[in-house]
């Protein structure tokens, strides 16, 4: 039986989302996802939680409300796969993925939580000229949920990453959601983030090799018994050199233009300070 602020993550991937909940006082009951390997991972960050393994377009309604047990749900959350309306994607109407989305209705139709949180890039605003939003949000207001949406930077919450994301958040109780305000201080840099780590890689479950050097250092090393995956990548002579080319916070565009194309996603160039 779910318990009190109990939460069922769609998408769940490793468990980013519900962690946030999860300190946040919130139950995380499920983990949602296609991806073993990813749930693996949630499974060690939720230990108190369930992983599922499946294909979330085939969930029954009798899975689902089985889910929410007899006193109901109190919140449901999940980020749709995001490639289909990235804007580093293709962008394309018929994307099976975008499907996904229609997916996410379903299961809040069926399980009617309190409320819900659903997150994606923020490109999905402007796709197909705002027609998946607008679906969205006609179909949150049919379910009867008053909707919130607003594109949040993580930078401005204590994140060392300009991550911008939009959240839609829906209530069922009439009442309107205020997304909080920006942090009212400087964010929080890549090199405070990441001074404490050597320039070589380590064997996972090594000790730290310096202390920590500032508060953020302080409150992500919180329960970490040690460092685990610090593998530096080995480049390429060329990648080196083209890599010198940017200063300390800038990108591709500070690089000869013939070289702009030579990766995929541009932000590959960027140099993060």
């Amino acid at each position: 039986m779910i318990g009190a602020n109990s939460v069922i993550d769609l998408f769940s991937g490793c468990g980013g989302l519900s962690y946030g909940f999860e300190s946040a006082g919130f139950h995380i009951k499920f983990g949602i996802d296609h991806d073993r390997h990813a749930l693996a991972t949630f499974e060690k960050n939720h230990r108190d939680s369930q992983a599922i393994f499946t294909d979330i377009s085939k969930l029954n309604k009798r899975d689902i409300r089985s889910m929410a047990g007899p006193n109901g749900l109190d919140l449901l959350v999940g980020g749709p796969p995001c490639q289909g309306v990235s804007l580093s994607g293709h962008r394309l109407r018929k994307d099976p993925r975008n499907e996904l989305f229609l997916s996410y209705l379903r299961l809040l139709s069926d399980l009617r939580p309190k409320a819900f949180v659903m997150e994606n890039v923020p490109g999905l605003l402007g796709l197909f000229d705002g027609e998946l939003k607008d679906v969205l949000l006609r179909e949150f207001n049919r379910l009867g949920y008053t909707v919130s949406y607003q594109i949040l930077n993580a930078a401005q919450y204590g994140v060392p990453q300009a991550r911008k994301r939009v959240f839609f958040v829906g209530l069922a109780n009439g009442q309107t959601f205020d997304f909080p305000k920006p942090l009212n201080r400087e964010p929080v840099t890549s090199f405070e983030a990441l001074s404490d780590l050597p320039e070589y890689s380590l064997p996972s479950g090594s000790a730290y090799p310096m202390p920590q050097q500032n508060i953020y250092q302080k409150l992500i090393r919180k329960g970490s018994a040690g460092v685990y995956n610090h593998e530096i990548t080995n480049h390429w002579d060329k990648t080196i050199e083209i890599i010198s080319m940017v200063p300390d916070g800038g990108n591709y565009k500070n690089l000869p233009t013939e070289l702009w194309n030579t990766r995929r996603v541009n932000i590959a160039w960027t140099r993060l300070n």
